[in-house]
């Protein structure tokens, strides 16, 4: 018969009632009771010290985990932990599966990934111009700087709603510019394309791909002649196809997994804007990404122009890139 409990909760609790001082029953009844047998409890019983030092062990590893979880304030998943600890100094390479061990038992939680409400309005969205569909979903054969992917979303906040229009190379996944908006009057997709190419004009040519969804902003003849000026190729998704801006989209989705809270506090939209460039600085800098070698966008950028991996733990699976990643199983 016994209790429907896990041997160990078993063994505790037949513990607890034998050094209680009413307790009259014997370690024999108690077993029956609780179903388990004697010899397993006193097994139990004499592994105490080694438990009490894996408990250690767990305590140490998770204040680790915990400081790699909340790194620049923002929540990560099991991932996004482990290649957190990669970037330590000295790097620190734990098991995925103990750093999900670790965030279940200690209670750390993933954010959860918001639907995107732009995405309706842009499927109701009729088009006067359309651009042919350049990159077709094949983001992986471009290199730095020659297919940029750019888009919009809304972000709500206690004053109201803005508007966030990031541009992003394809290859780093780096955000090379960004502009928010209190308004979607076109002109702030068009300074963002200014500010892009102030910065990073030197890099770009003829030949750079600018890629977006089929919305208003984009097929609007003053995004058109900015495009024509500046000397890039457009470039569409299908409509309604969000699959075809899957990058971007997944980019908008981290985001607002890290930020969505913090917007929502915001009182004005100046707080909103120190939000989104604070949480900018990181992305591109500090928010390491698996598809990109456990790297930062940044990071991935000097690896791919320099051939030199930055973490010098373990070897790359990606025989595209020279240099070594570590191995997420070790």
């Amino acid at each position: 018969m016994g209790i429907q409990a896990p041997a160990e909760v078993k063994f505790t609790l037949i513990h607890e009632a034998i050094e209680g001082e009413d307790n009259t029953l014997s370690v024999s009844s108690l077993c029956r009771i609780a179903g388990v047998s004697r010899s397993g409890y006193y097994a139990w019983v004499s592994a105490a010290h080694n438990r009490q030092a894996r408990e250690e062990i767990d305590v140490a590893d998770y204040e680790i985990v915990k400081q790699a979880y909340e790194f620049r304030g923002y929540k990560k998943g099991a991932r996004s932990i482990y290649m957190r600890l990669l970037h330590l100094c000295p790097p620190v390479i734990m098991n995925m599966k103990k750093i999900r061990r670790l965030m279940d038992k200690f209670g750390l939680v993933c954010p959860k990934r918001q639907a995107n409400p732009y995405r309706r309005m842009a499927k109701a969205m009729k088009t006067s111009h359309v651009a042919k569909n350049m990159i077709n979903r094949e983001f992986k054969k471009y290199e730095p700087r020659e297919a940029l992917l750019t888009d919009i979303t809304y972000l709500f906040y206690k004053g109201g709603v803005c508007y966030l229009s990031p541009i992003m190379d394809v290859c780093t996944h780096e955000t090379l510019s960004y502009t928010l908006s209190e308004s979607l009057k076109v002109d702030f997709v068009l300074e963002m394309v200014d500010k892009m190419c102030t910065e990073y004009g030197a890099e770009l040519d003829d030949t750079t791909i600018v890629h977006s969804d089929q919305g208003c902003h984009y097929t609007s003849n003053a995004f058109i002649q900015k495009l024509h000026d500046k000397e890039f190729v457009q470039s569409m998704s299908r409509k309604g196809n969000c699959w075809d801006n899957a990058p971007q989209e997944s980019f908008f989705g981290h985001m607002k997994d890290d930020i969505s809270e913090l917007v929502a506090g915001c009182k004005s939209f100046h707080d909103v804007r120190n939000v989104v460039r604070t949480w900018m600085d990181y992305y591109n800098n500090d928010r390491y990404q698996w598809d990109l070698e456990k790297l930062s966008p940044k990071e991935f950028h000097k690896y791919r122009k320099t051939g030199e991996y930055p973490l010098k733990v373990g070897i790359s699976k990606n025989k595209k890139n020279r240099g070594s990643a570590p191995n997420p199983g070790v």
